[in-house]
């Protein structure tokens, strides 16, 4: 895998910070401390690209990532952090509606789970939400390492039955073994309609 040409563009609290732009753009959702961080770190191969904190529920704005003039990621917000305010979750609930609903340059989601763990409703919310806006969806279950074959597959099978869809239809991702990094890079790239 390449090193991406990638940076960050803005981290953006509200709507009138959001970068004027024409490119693409990739929002990756998911549960505080997924693994989020990390997964852009390796799609753009880079180590400190996106911040990859101990903290749980640490990302409060919209972090849009400039990839080599080819499209934007945009990091938003972990969800689900016990900790978090009931305050600053409706908070986050209305920031994510301002922008699906605004935001014209959205190709695809990509939301992120925990393959050792069922998906939360607060995981089963924010898929539907996304369904809600005709976006297309794209599951990564992260963390795959970590799990025994057998523990892995029984996991799936069930994380699959929450989310209403096929085991076939997830990508499984490691960022230490960077198995199902090429497949990503494959959706997007489908997705996005870009050249090789």
């Amino acid at each position: 895998m390449n090193f991406v040409d990638a940076n960050l563009v803005v981290s953006a609290p509200a709507q009138e910070f959001w970068p004027e732009s024409n490119l693409k753009e990739v929002v990756l959702a998911g549960r505080s401390n997924v693994g989020k961080s990390s997964l852009i770190n390796t799609l753009c191969n880079r180590k400190n690209l996106a911040y990859v904190g101990k903290t749980p529920g640490k990302t409060r704005l919209l972090n849009f990532f400039n990839v080599a003039d080819k499209y934007m990621l945009v990091d938003v917000p972990g969800y689900g952090y016990a900790h978090i305010s009931k305050e600053k979750t409706i908070l986050f609930g209305q920031m994510m509606e301002d922008y699906f609903a605004n935001r014209e340059n959205v190709e695809c989601c990509v939301i992120i789970l925990d393959a050792r763990h069922t998906p939360t409703q607060d995981d089963v919310n924010m898929i539907e939400f996304v369904r809600f806006y005709h976006i297309p969806l794209i599951l990564v279950t992260t963390k795959v390492d970590k799990l025994s074959k057998t523990d892995l597959k029984k996991n799936l099978e069930k994380i699959a039955i929450k989310c209403g869809v096929e085991v076939k239809d997830m990508i499984k991702f490691s960022s230490v073994t960077k198995v199902g990094i090429d497949l990503l890079q494959a959706k997007l790239t489908k997705y996005l309609r870009l050249e090789d």
